[in-house]
C-alpha cells in the first residue's frame, strides 16, 4: 500500500511539472504579445 501511494505521488508531482511548464510557456507567448502590441504602438507615435 504504502509503494502504491508514494507511486501516485510521484505520477501526480510529474504530471503538475508538466502542467506548470505548459502554462509557463502560454505566459511567455502572452508577453512576448504584449511586446509586440506596445512596439508597434511606439512605432505608431
Amino acid at each position: 500500500m504504502n509503494k502504491l501511494c508514494c507511486t501516485l505521488t510521484l505520477c501526480l508531482l510529474l504530471s503538475a511539472c508538466n502542467t506548470i511548464n505548459g502554462m509557463g510557456r502560454d505566459i511567455q507567448k502572452g508577453g512576448e504579445k504584449v511586446q509586440e502590441a506596445a512596439q508597434s504602438v511606439q512605432k505608431k507615435m
